[in-house]
């Protein structure tokens, strides 16, 4: 090779090597600036009052939207109601179980008809956990399968039903924002919910000063009784859920020492542990220590053997949903060595699939269950409509749906809808049977008590199934 070459040569290895280590100097530049100073992350959007009510005009469900229910959407924001029509049953037909495609249809169909306005607020999950129920959707079904039903057949006395939804995410301060923006809204003639037992609580003072009528189908706190003469619920309080599960204890199980696991932070769990406790102790039984599993230092194990050690009969599983996983690992542990009751938390499937076999015998007192009526033509409907079986937490939204409709044909005013639920003579027929209510606003009906059992094939898809309690 000539010298000339070998200094091309050289310089062209000389340039490479300084390009590379350029290109890495760069590279470890960027890198460490990252590690010292990583990227700000794009902050999650913050939801007005606006982004939380539609009847129609945007999505509240995203992340589960169909083409042709975007476009129905868009539709229904031009007030090009005929092609929204169209678009949305083409969505319904491709994912059938879309309870706010259902509702905009509906809403579609009305047009600029005459119309009266009743409005669900519910916690809308985008993106659930597998296999975890999403209250949201069950609630939203339930109210759409009562609209549905009566827009398809008489209305309200000649008049359609309109339904907006609300997402309050379950958080007290903002459905007190959704309760304010729904009192000040004189469309707005009466409201289904809210999901919490807390979020119920909180909004219900401004449902009583704004004298709109608001019905919970899932608050079961005992403090919701005080909450006034404009907050009705369809689900029954743990008042009676409580008595059931002590009146079983006693009278069917024999048994009167118990121990309590609840939620010291939760309305719910509180008021459903002192009211197993009451009529517990009335009968002769005891609870001999009460355990809070939303302390941060609880631990399941040494629970259950303080438990074990003091002779406990029974573990009365008082959890609310968020406190479900530690409740879980009081299941498992126990291992079916001592009774297992709970409330109506219990009551899903998350329950069968992750305590299993270690859950069997449970008894949970429950609002509902789709085979303890079998004169009921609801199941079969909701079937139908929905390709599958729904919750309690459905039938019992359809209940105040139901009852809100009832209340509309007797007075379609505000102030009509609360007398007419008040009244004595009140009454009409849901999914859970007859709706009637006690002056304090609480449904007069019992609860049904359901066991764990084993089954093949299970309705669930685990093996086993809640079976109602003869």
């Amino acid at each position: 090779m000539s010298q000339k070459n070998e200094t091309t040569v050289l310089a062209v290895s000389l340039l490479t090597t300084l390009a590379i280590m350029g290109g890495g100097g760069w590279f470890y530049t960027q890198y460490i600036r990252r590690e010292i100073d990583p990227p700000t992350p794009t902050p999650p959007k913050i939801l007005t009052i606006e982004d939380r009510i539609s009847f129609g005009e945007k999505t509240l469900i995203t992340g589960e939207i169909t083409p042709e229910k975007q476009a129905g959407i868009n539709a229904i924001a031009s007030r090009n109601y005929s092609q929204a029509i169209n678009n949305l049953e083409s969505s319904l037909r491709r994912k059938p179980n879309d309870p706010e495609a259902l509702i905009y249809l509906n809403n579609a169909r009305i047009g600029s008809a005459p119309s009266y306005t009743i409005v669900v607020s519910a916690p809308i999950i985008t993106n659930p956990k597998p296999d975890e129920p999403n209250p949201g959707l069950e609630i939203l079904r339930g109210v759409a399968q009562a609209q549905n039903e009566i827009n398809a057949a008489e209305k309200i006395e000649g008049v359609f039903l309109k339904i907006g939804i609300a997402n309050d995410d379950n958080n007290p301060d903002v459905a007190q924002e959704v309760a304010n923006n729904l009192v000040k809204n004189s469309q707005v003639l009466g409201v289904v919910g809210h999901f919490g037992s807390d979020t119920t609580i909180a909004a219900g003072s401004i449902y009583n000063n704004g004298k709109l009528v608001a019905i919970s189908p899932t608050s079961t706190s005992v403090e919701i009784s005080k909450s006034g003469p404009y907050v009705f619920r369809t689900v029954p309080s743990d008042l009676i859920a409580g008595r059931a599960l002590a009146d079983y204890m006693v009278n069917s199980l024999k048994k009167t020492k118990a121990v309590v696991f609840f939620n010291s932070q939760s309305s719910y769990s509180k008021s459903l542990k002192d009211n197993f406790f009451n009529p517990l102790i009335s009968q002769g039984g005891e609870v001999i220590e009460e355990f809070d599993i939303s302390e941060n230092n609880f631990n399941a194990a040494q629970s259950v053997q303080r438990a074990n050690e003091q002779g406990a009969e029974v573990l009365m599983l008082a959890a609310n949903t968020p406190t479900l996983s530690q409740a879980l690992q009081v299941i498992k542990i126990n291992d079916r060595r001592r009774i297992l009751l709970g409330g109506d938390s219990f009551y899903s499937k998350r329950i069968l699939e992750e305590g299993n076999a270690q859950s069997e015998g449970m008894v949970v007192a429950a609002p509902w269950h789709i085979d303890g009526d079998p004169l009921s033509s609801f199941p079969r409907r909701s079937r139908e409509l929905w390709r599958g079986d729904v919750s309690w937490r459905t039938a019992l939204s359809y209940d105040a749906t139901v009852a809100l409709i009832a209340a509309l044909k007797r007075n379609p005013t505000r102030s009509g809808v609360q007398e007419a639920l008040s009244n004595r003579n009140f009454s009409a027929n849901g999914a859970s049977g007859v709706i009637r209510f006690f002056p304090s606003g609480d449904r007069n009906t019992s609860v049904q008590l359901v066991k764990i059992v084993p089954a093949s094939p299970s309705r669930s898809g685990t093996g086993f199934d809640f079976e109602p309690v003869k």
